[in-house]
């Protein structure tokens, strides 16, 4: 009850909005839009029911990013449609943060994950997405998929480096969610 009148108390903040309109496409994505650039990263990162749990969880409660070095600001601990969160990366006044809200989610019984949409004030505009799925064989798959373009001068004139970095990045995450799965 006291959270609800503190909200009530506060005044009420606009909420940015979606900065495309291809909402939704990653969770499909072997047909992803043109005009953007697309980004396609899949890695095993473990073994079996377990890995694939822990995976799981790692990457729909945020700990994989914040394990990967990235500040999380969530309204949620887990991703749901809807939840807003601001992904940062770097550190003190150098910290660059973006807004994102979760687009859909997959809560099933061998694939597990999320995507989010960039929100307005995100220096890139498009939907990436974090899948975890558990193979016929037993593979614990990591899979991110993505497709943007720039949204701001500066992500312009960065012309090809951009999605380079996103490239390292995606890598960089399956890294990471394979040292968590092994912990």
């Amino acid at each position: 009850m006291t959270s609800l009148l503190n909200s009530l108390s506060r005044p009420a903040r606009r909420r940015p909005g979606l900065t495309y309109p291809e909402v939704g496409v990653t969770r499909t994505p072997e047909a992803l839009p043109e005009g953007y650039h697309h980004l396609r990263h899949s890695a095993v990162v473990g073994h079996g029911r377990a890995a694939f749990e822990a995976a799981g969880a790692a990457v729909t409660t945020w700990r994989m990013h914040r394990a990967s070095g990235a500040g999380v600001h969530a309204d949620a601990d887990r991703a749901e449609p809807g939840v807003r969160l601001e992904v940062s990366l770097g550190a003190g006044p150098l910290r660059f943060g973006v807004p994102c809200s979760v687009i859909w989610t997959a809560y099933e019984e061998d694939r597990t994950g999320f995507a989010y949409g960039t929100l307005t004030g995100h220096a890139e505009c498009g939907e990436e997405s974090f899948v975890v799925t558990l193979e016929p064989d037993g593979a614990v798959r990591f899979t991110v998929t993505a497709f943007s373009r720039p949204a701001t001068w500066y992500t312009r004139l960065a012309g090809p480096v951009v999605p380079r970095l996103q490239h390292a990045y995606a890598r960089r995450l399956g890294r990471t969610l394979a040292r968590l799965v092994r912990t």
